[in-house]
C-alpha cells in the first residue's frame, strides 16, 4: 500500500513539476516586462546632471513665487530663519533619502512606498506612506495646474490690456491640453528635455521677479509688522506662512523615482551621481528662493500679492516673459510630479488587476488623471490658499517618519 502511495505521488510529482515550472517562469517573464513597461524602471541610463535639473524642477516651482507673501506673515527674523533652516533640514533629510535608495545589497528602493515597507512593514508601510505621497503628488499637479492657468491669464492681460477679458477657467483648460500630450511620454527619461527647459525657466522667472522688483524701488508707506490685528490672524497667518514654505521645499516626494533612473552597480553605485545632481540643484534652490523672498519682502511689505509677479506691473514685457517662463518650468514640474502617480496607478492595474500592459490602458489612465486634476483646478482655483494648505501635507512627513525610522534602525 505504501509503495503504491509513493508511485502514485511520485507520478503526480512529475506531471506537475514541468507544468508549475513552466508558470514560474511565465510569472517571472511577465514581471520582467511589466518592470520594462512602468515609467520608473523602465530606462536606467540617466546621467548626474538629469538629477540636478529634475530636483531644480521638482523643488523650485510654484511656490518660490508665494515666498515674499510668506515673509510679510511670518516677519523679517522668523522668516529669515525658518527659510533657511528649511533650506538646511531639507537638504540633509534629502541626502538621508539618497543614501537609503540602496542600503539593502542587492536591492534598489526605486519608489517611496518601497523604502516605507521595509520600513514599517509591507502592508502599515503601504499605508502609511501612499496616502500621503498621492496627497502631495496629486495636490502639487492640482496647484500647478492653477498655477498655469493664472500665469496665462497674466501673460495674456499685460500683452493685451485691451482684449475682452477671458474667463481663468479657460487658461485652465489651454494649459491642461498641453498635459493631453505630454503625459504620453513613457518614463522620467523621456520628459529630461522638458525638465531642463522647466529648469532653466525656473532660474529666468526667480532673477526676473527679484530684478524686477529692485528695478521698481522699495515702496511708498511700505510697513513690515504683521499684517493682523489681532492675536489669533497673526497664528493663522505664521502657520499658513509654514505651509507655504513648506510646499516651496516639497520636492523630496519624488527623489527615490529620480534616483531610480540612474545606473548602478557595486563599484558605481547610483547615490554617488544622484548626490552631486542634488549638490548643483539646492545652490540654484538657494539662488532662486532667498533674493526673490528677501527682496520681493523688502520692496513691497506687507501689501506684496500671494505670487510676486501679479505685484509687478511694469516693464509689461519683462513681466509678461516671465509669467511665459512660469507657464514653460510648471509644464516640466506637471509631469515630473505626476509620473511617479502614473506608475503607481498602472503597477495596480497590471500587477493587482492583471491587466495587460499596453499602450490604449497608458492612454487612459493618463487622460483621465490630467481630467481630474484640470476639474479639481477649475473648481478650486484658490492660489496661495492651496499653498497653505496643501503644504501642510507637503511639510515632508513621509521623508520624516522614513528617515527617522531608518535611521533609527541603522544605529
Amino acid at each position: 500500500m505504501a509503495t503504491l502511495e509513493t508511485e502514485a505521488l511520485n507520478h503526480h510529482h512529475r506531471n506537475s513539476s514541468p507544468d508549475r515550472h513552466k508558470t514560474i517562469e511565465e510569472k517571472s517573464e511577465r514581471d520582467k516586462r511589466i518592470e520594462e513597461w512602468l515609467p520608473i524602471t523602465s530606462k536606467r541610463n540617466a546621467k548626474w546632471w538629469y538629477s540636478a535639473f529634475h530636483n531644480v524642477t521638482a523643488m523650485v516651482g510654484a511656490g518660490v513665487l508665494g515666498l515674499p507673501h510668506a515673509m510679510s506673515q511670518l516677519g523679517w527674523g522668523p522668516g529669515v530663519t525658518i527659510l533657511v533652516l528649511s533650506w538646511i533640514i531639507t537638504l540633509y533629510t534629502l541626502w538621508q533619502m539618497v543614501e537609503m535608495h540602496e542600503m539593502v545589497p542587492g536591492k534598489r528602493f526605486d519608489r517611496y512606498h518601497e523604502l516605507g515597507q521595509h520600513a514599517f512593514g509591507k502592508k502599515l508601510g503601504l499605508y502609511i506612506v501612499v496616502p500621503q505621497q498621492l496627497v502631495v503628488e496629486v495636490a502639487t499637479n492640482i496647484v500647478y495646474m492653477v498655477t498655469g492657468g493664472t500665469s496665462l491669464k497674466k501673460f495674456h492681460d499685460s500683452v493685451c490690456p485691451s482684449c475682452k477679458n477671458i474667463k481663468l477657467t479657460y487658461f485652465i483648460m489651454i494649459f491642461a491640453s498641453v498635459h493631453f500630450v505630454l503625459s504620453h511620454l513613457p518614463d522620467f527619461n523621456s520628459i529630461s528635455g522638458v525638465s531642463l527647459a522647466a529648469a532653466v525657466m525656473s532660474f529666468s522667472y526667480s532673477t526676473i521677479s527679484w530684478a524686477a522688483s529692485i528695478d521698481k524701488g522699495v515702496q511708498k508707506n511700505v510697513e513690515y509688522g504683521y499684517k493682523s490685528h489681532s492675536t489669533a490672524g497673526t497664528v493663522f497667518d505664521f502657520f499658513n506662512a509654514l505651509g507655504t514654505v513648506a510646499f516651496a521645499y516639497a520636492g523630496h516626494n519624488v527623489v527615490l523615482e529620480i534616483q531610480a533612473t540612474i545606473p548602478s552597480s557595486p563599484e558605481k553605485p547610483s547615490k554617488v551621481p544622484m548626490w552631486r545632481g542634488v549638490v548643483v540643484a539646492y545652490i540654484v534652490v538657494a539662488l532662486c528662493y532667498f533674493p526673490v523672498a528677501f527682496i520681493g519682502y523688502w520692496i513691497f511689505g506687507n501689501d506684496v500679492n500671494g505670487d510676486i509677479l501679479i505685484s509687478l506691473e511694469k516693464p509689461v514685457w519683462l513681466i509678461a516673459m516671465a509669467n511665459m517662463f512660469v507657464v514653460i518650468h510648471v509644464i516640466g514640474s506637471y509631469q515630473i510630479y505626476a509620473m511617479p502617480v502614473f506608475d503607481m496607478i498602472e503597477t495596480l492595474l497590471v500587477k493587482k488587476m492583471k491587466f495587460e500592459p499596453t499602450t490604449p490602458l497608458r492612454f487612459i489612465v493618463r487622460n483621465v488623471y490630467v481630467a481630474l486634476t484640470m476639474f479639481i483646478a477649475i473648481t478650486f482655483p484658490f492660489f496661495d490658499g492651496l499653498l497653505g494648505f496643501f503644504g501642510g501635507f507637503a511639510f515632508a512627513p513621509t521623508t520624516y517618519f522614513v528617515s527617522h525610522e531608518k535611521m533609527k534602525n541603522l544605529i
